[in-house]
């Protein structure tokens, strides 16, 4: 990051307004979270360097806005300092270590606030924390230990103590509500343990073209409804159901039926105009009544699994189908990984108009093109075991694994996945030729180009049985509407992440939220990306 500093500094845009752009958008953030800051008493952590100085800016503003803001800083500062002089004509309160050399005042400071700004350490830090700024931030977080209401608290570009680099984290960084992250993502922010302190993650635009030295590099994008709400497909009044497109889900299985409904309501509930389901035989008399918008293909079974003999029939629903997904409650049984090999290697030569051919009326030959696909849960499991099966997908396709998926595709460990998740997602996106959706806290979504998108969710409300079925549907719901796989991908990733923060909000705890309820909250999502 300093690297990208020092190179903005010297195309013109100056160190002194790069803080001060730091400064405003913060508190702009912070403004649009909650809205009523007049009276609210605001605490900011100052520290030495320029994560200080955007602290400093950040209270500035948040004055002007009507908080009652006082500053703490970790060593005094220069009345030339132009951001210090300029807060101490709106702050309240400034005190900092050499005039409180009993820590009274920063307890006390601490125990009144209702907002604390970490602006003590930045992205250039290395742990282990030393010297002052350990004490400081001791002495804060044994006073919020002592809080029964806890206060509101937000990190100035990362939390301090957080490795930007690692997402290895100090035992005295304290856990932020919300992160404003200067000018790009920083790895370590998406990085557990150090991901657990971060809260919602915002990017701000700091005045640093996108194009510019290393930040060009980093070809990352924090998604905001902002930048996606463009690709919501159009609503014509003069629409009929096939302009929104058909998506045809293959999914189901005896053990797993479930999985088929909450895929064919996250597509219905997208936008997509039919939803066909293809199920197994004996699943299909028990769902029909709960999804009755959809249509349904009846398959083989062998023990109530999809067999082999579901080839020639699904061949004849591809002409009619304009997105595809497979894999939502398959199981892993040994007839379903036949038919999926089948289907897919049958499947690589439909581009070069040798598979699906269907008899007209004059028994002419047509072949039928594999509409754009999304693989998913048990799916990607049983891809794992079809030679080539990158070659023989429709490219690109979109693969959603979460890190349990992810490794078995990888065959790397798990816990390697999640210490280099952006890494991971973007490396298997390009070998692979086909768009990485990987599922966790903060979900990537990579495309095999290098561009690559963080979602900025981060709710156990989506650590629930379904709800990855949910954003397989909307995923293919979407391309059933004609959006590329990668915009799909984020678009779909972003209405399922923000209807989990829905749910808890409705709810009002994420350990009673279930996948129909965030199935239903796409609705919400939906409205709010439409105004």
């Amino acid at each position: 990051m300093r690297a990208i500093e020092k190179a903005a500094d010297a195309s013109g845009l100056t160190y002194e307004l790069m803080m001060e752009n730091a400064g405003r958008v913060i508190a702009e953030a912070i403004q649009e979270q909650w809205p009523y800051l007049i009276g609210m008493k605001v605490l900011i952590l100052v520290g030495t360097g320029n994560n200080g100085g955007d602290g400093l800016v950040v209270g500035h503003y948040l004055a002007e806005q009507g908080a009652e803001v006082s500053a703490y800083l970790t060593r005094e500062r220069s009345e030339e300092d132009v951001n210090y002089s300029r807060l101490t004509k709106g702050a309240s309160q400034i005190s900092s270590v050499e005039q409180d050399q009993n820590w009274k005042t920063l307890q006390k400071m601490v125990s009144g606030a209702d907002m604390i700004i970490d602006a003590v350490l930045g992205t250039g830090f290395q742990l282990p924390i030393k010297g002052v700024a350990q004490d400081v931030l001791s002495k804060v977080k044994d006073e919020l230990r002592l809080r029964d209401h806890q206060p509101i608290v937000v990190a100035v570009d990362c939390p301090s103590g957080l490795d930007c680099d690692t997402g290895q984290i100090a035992e005295e960084t304290i856990a932020c509500d919300l992160t404003v992250t200067l000018a790009a993502v920083k790895p370590g922010l998406l990085t557990f343990p150090g991901a657990n302190a971060v809260g919602k993650l915002f990017v701000a635009d700091i005045g640093i073209k996108t194009d510019q030295g290393e930040l060009a590099d980093v070809a990352l994008e924090l998604v905001t409804p902002e930048a996606i709400k463009h690709w919501l497909p159009a609503r014509p009044r003069d629409a009929h159901k096939g302009t929104f497109g058909r998506a045809l889900i293959i999914a189901g299985s005896i053990n797993f039926p479930g999985a088929v409904v909450l895929a064919g309501l996250g597509a219905y509930r997208v936008g997509a105009g039919l939803v066909t389901l293809a199920v197994p035989a004996p699943i299909q008399s028990m769902l029909v009544s709960q999804l009755p918008e959809a249509t349904w293909v009846v398959l083989p079974h062998e023990m109530g699994v999809i067999a082999e003999g579901s080839v020639a029939i699904l061949k004849q629903e591809l002409e009619t189908t304009q997105a595809m997904l497979l894999g939502p409650g398959f199981g892993q049984e040994h007839a379903t990984e036949t038919f999926l090999a089948r289907f897919l290697s049958e499947g690589a030569g439909i581009s070069r108009g040798t598979i699906g051919f269907l008899q007209s009326e004059k028994r002419e030959q047509v072949a039928v093109s594999l509409p754009p696909c999304v693989v998913d849960a048990d799916g990607l499991k049983l891809l794992k075991r079809v030679p080539n099966w990158p070659d023989l997908l429709p490219k690109p396709s979109v693969l959603t694994p979460h890190p349990g998926e992810m490794a078995v595709l990888t065959d790397l460990p798990k816990d390697e996945i999640q210490a280099n998740r952006v890494k991971t997602a973007k490396l298997w996106a390009e070998r692979w030729g086909h768009v990485v959706v990987l599922k966790g806290a903060f979900t990537v979504v990579a495309a095999p180009d290098g561009k690559t998108s963080v979602l900025p969710f981060a709710t156990p409300a989506l650590a629930r049985a379904g709800t990855g079925d949910v954003l397989a549907g909307a995923i293919v719901g979407l391309q059933a509407q004609g959006l590329a796989a990668y915009e799909a991908a984020v678009l779909g990733a972003y209405i399922h992440g923000r209807a989990g923060e829905l749910a808890v909000e409705a709810i009002g705890t994420a350990s009673s939220v279930l996948a129909g309820d965030v199935a239903d909250g796409l609705i919400e999502v939906m409205v709010e990306l439409s105004w």
